[in-house]
């Protein structure tokens, strides 16, 4: 069976699932995106366990707490939110609203959230009347399935269509270009080649762009506060988190108690030459990610470094030689290393932030630690960035939080700063189609000459 051929039964599979699923209630939509992330949330070691085996990236302990935490806080966000039929209608413009399927989305998974991302990518579909069709990453296919085949065995029971998640079972780049060109919409969660060829796919297109969380404390912030939250962050699940902090930019007068502080949480400082270049040359090869340190412990990175740090590391902290327009540790780094910038100012900190962003991950995340209204608005008016998270350890907070408003997802889009259609995070009304009934409003007010030109 050639590629198109192949690729055309899943979509006649979809297409006819869809088709039933479209007619069902709100209520058994919702019952349908329960049952997904109820999966996920009963079965979350298991899920780690097998992602941690066939991958080789991250750790159980955090992968098992991220199922946990993703299922629960993306069932919330979308409980109770109607999806279907009439939405609304709005008595000052006499437009109502109509939720309608986009049909059969493609769904493109990262081998760094082998679980979450189909889960979450079915979750959006479902709520809204789609089915969905996943092409998992090559590295992850094992684990990716698995959790397909639990969600439709668990949908099963309650007598949902057949084939409203599938996943391809023959992983190639042609299998995925036809996938993505045959389905309604593609919601595009990896690499930028990935992401790209999914914007080329001559169909709607929903990408996501690089992390390289810059992570700002201001002057006078209290960094104890700031640091074990920051370590946090970049020691989630071994690094491959893409909303996980990158670099540390730390006020002048406080830069070396910071650098402390991290080594009383943890930290291993290394500001040497010799030792940087170490580092450098166990993350990057070519001036590419080693993939031998991608997900990877902070022993391991050290094997890898050739350099001896204490068993209890939890994160590496390198004192960058300069931003990422001249130091590579300045860029994105798929594990758990945090490189430290000292500035002068304010505005200093800032310019860092905005060189390092230059490099990799601009549109993505900043995080800022401010008590500062006054700060917090200058930050968020000077770096393009879609999301600003504020006094929270943004490797679990930018993809949402039920301790912020930013809609829980793990596909977090880049604007066009990121070469992105989106610049929020991905949400289940992005595959929504809305059908809008216009109303004559005979005794709305026309303006006259003098009141628009003067």
């Amino acid at each position: 069976m050639d590629s198109q051929e192949y690729i055309s039964a899943y979509i006649e599979r979809a297409r006819k699932a869809q088709a039933e699923f479209e007619k069902m209630s709100q209520e058994q939509v919702d019952k349908a995106v329960q049952t997904i992330g109820r999966v996920v949330y009963e079965n979350a070691r298991y899920f780690a366990e097998i992602a941690v085996e066939e991958t080789g990236m991250g750790n159980v302990e955090d992968k098992y707490a991220k199922n946990r935490q993703k299922a629960g806080i993306v069932w919330n966000n979308l409980r109770g939110k109607k999806s279907r039929g009439i939405l609304e209608t709005n008595e000052e413009t006499g437009i109502t609203t109509v939720a309608k399927p986009m049909g059969v989305v493609a769904a493109i998974t990262p081998c760094t959230n082998p679980i979450v991302t189909p889960m979450s990518n079915s979750m959006f579909a479902l709520k809204c009347g789609n089915a969905i069709i996943i092409t998992p990453h090559h590295k992850s296919v094992k684990c990716s399935t698995k959790v397909v085949e639990m969600m439709n065995a668990a949908l099963s029971e309650y007598g949902y269509p057949e084939n409203l998640i599938q996943i391809l079972d023959e992983h190639s780049r042609e299998n995925t270009r036809n996938l993505i060109s045959s389905a309604d919409v593609v919601v595009a969660t990896g690499g930028a080649g990935m992401v790209n060829a999914a914007y080329s796919s001559g169909r709607p297109a929903l990408g996501v762009g690089a992390g390289n969380v810059q992570c700002i404390i201001d002057e006078g912030y209290d960094y104890r506060e700031a640091v074990p939250k920051i370590i946090k962050g970049r020691s989630y699940d071994y690094g491959i988190i893409c909303s996980a902090e990158q670099s540390v930019i730390c006020p002048e007068a406080d830069f070396e108690n910071i650098l402390k502080e991290f080594e009383a949480n943890g930290g291993y400082v290394v500001r040497d030459a010799a030792g940087l270049e170490k580092i450098r040359g166990a993350l990057f090869e070519d001036g590419k990610a080693n993939r031998h340190s991608v997900g990877q412990s902070c022993r391991k990175l050290a094997e890898l470094a050739g350099i001896e740090i204490p068993d209890d590391t939890r994160v590496i902290v390198a004192v960058a030689d300069g931003t990422g327009l001249t130091d590579v540790l300045g860029g994105e780094k798929m594990a758990p290393v945090i490189s430290a910038y000292p500035y002068r100012n304010l505005e200093d900190g800032i310019r860092i932030a905005a060189e390092n962003l230059e490099k990799d991950g601009k549109g993505h995340s900043v995080s800022f630690h401010s008590d500062s209204e006054e700060h917090i608005a200058k930050v968020g008016e000077s770096l393009c960035v879609s999301r600003f998270v504020i006094n929270q350890c943004s490797a679990n907070s930018a993809g949402g939080s039920y301790f912020n408003g930013l809609n829980p997802t793990n596909t977090l889009g880049c604007g066009s700063w990121g070469h992105n259609s989106i610049s929020e995070n991905l949400n289940y009304h992005h595959l929504m189609n809305v059908s809008r009934i216009a109303r004559f409003m005979p005794d709305n007010h026309v303006p006259s000459d003098e009141e628009l030109w003067g």
